[in-house]
């Protein structure tokens, strides 16, 4: 997977997901403190026996292949003078998994997260800082547009067993193509209008410069409850409720389900802006 990057202090930071879990660049994070010589800047933080330390409890509680005993012969040597410790002699050795790296003339080393804001740690407290709120914020923007994409999903085959019951129930089989389109669409029309409040035409008359339709442009909330109503007309069509009867109970449906959704939302964005010791004390 190729390396997306987030900006820090200045500092562009690449970052990628391996084995999916985050790596971010040791290599990016070391020119905050040294532009010209960042690898060397990484082994100075590894050569520290606090370092080492670090970095073996890490493997041992995610790396079932660790290699214990060159670990203890890495951790004898470690403070000593004589001590070097570069992240290919520590892959070679005891078979890291936290911790990747490329030589030669573009070479890159990317760490685990927890790595990685350990060594931004010991770089700057205040680089740390930054650099975990922005990496937070970027996963909280990249959550919610796969998040997005997988309520359009659920919509898509929701929709599936919606027509499918239209299909069943009221289709007459004497009917023309077209007015079976016409079936589908009215249906399709009666949920837009339970939960936009509108009709796929009206939507377009008042949004003349936009491709697609309005579902494209609905927020995660409403999809989610697309996807409800959908399903739930699926069940009012095979009980042989009629449609005015039908739009009233999905509208009410739709309602209930948007204020639930936004008031949930209100109480984690909410959550999410307190410091983190407060955050614990606040959650149910």
């Amino acid at each position: 997977m190729a390396a997306e990057k987030m900006n820090v202090q200045g500092i562009d930071v690449q970052y990628k997901r391996i084995n999916e879990t985050d790596f971010i660049s040791l290599t990016d994070i070391a020119k905050y403190k040294n532009t010209d010589y960042p690898g060397e800047i990484i082994q100075n933080w590894m050569r520290n026996r606090s370092t080492v330390e670090f970095l073996g409890l890490w493997e041992r509680l995610y790396n079932h292949s660790f290699n214990y005993l060159e670990f203890e012969v890495i951790d004898k040597e470690a403070g000593r003078n004589a001590f070097v410790l570069t992240p290919k002699r520590w892959i070679e050795s005891v078979n890291a998994t936290g911790m990747t790296t490329k030589q030669g003339r573009y070479a890159e080393t990317f760490a685990h997260k927890d790595i990685a804001f350990k060594f931004a740690s010991w770089i700057s407290v205040e680089f740390e800082l930054y650099i975990i709120k922005e990496f937070q914020r970027l996963k909280e923007v990249e959550q919610k547009a796969l998040e997005w994409t997988a309520k359009r999903e659920l919509a898509k085959v929701n929709y599936r067993i919606h027509t499918d019951a239209i299909k069943e129930n009221l289709i007459v089989p004497v009917l023309t193509q077209k007015q079976i389109s016409y079936v589908y669409a009215n249906e399709a029309d009666m949920l837009n209008v339970a939960l936009f409040g509108k009709t796929a035409s009206e939507w377009r008359d008042k949004n003349p410069g936009k491709e697609g339709n309005m579902r494209d442009y609905a927020n995660i909330e409403q999809l989610l409850v697309l996807a409800n109503l959908e399903s739930y007309n699926a069940i009012l069509i095979e009980q042989g409720y009629l449609q005015a009867d039908r739009l009233v109970l999905l509208n009410k449906t739709a309602s209930k389900q948007l204020e639930t959704l936004k008031n949930t939302r209100i109480k984690r964005e909410k959550l999410l802006a307190l410091p983190i010791v407060q955050r614990k004390t606040s959650e149910p």
